[in-house]
């Protein structure tokens, strides 16, 4: 299955992954907002056994059948207490 990966303008390290590429009609208005401009990083093919950077392609695949896209956000580089 394609998939099309776009960078957030906004939020630094933050990816949305849908399966059409310019198709945003399933991302929350306030999510889209949240983000602003979203840029073309990269298209790829996605399959189930697939390992990206910080998830799986099922994992990602799941969520593009559950709520027809996928958010990647940065990781944590702090521990609280």
């Amino acid at each position: 299955m394609q998939c099309f990966v776009y960078r957030s303008t906004r939020r630094p390290d933050t990816y949305l992954f849908v399966p059409d590429a310019d198709d945003f009609e399933d991302v929350p208005a306030a999510l889209r907002e949240h983000l602003g401009r979203l840029e073309l990083a990269m298209e790829l093919e996605l399959t189930p056994e697939r390992q990206l950077a910080r998830t799986d392609g099922r994992t990602v695949m799941d969520h593009f059948e559950r709520d027809g896209f996928y958010i990647q956000l940065p990781e944590q580089w702090w521990t609280p207490g």
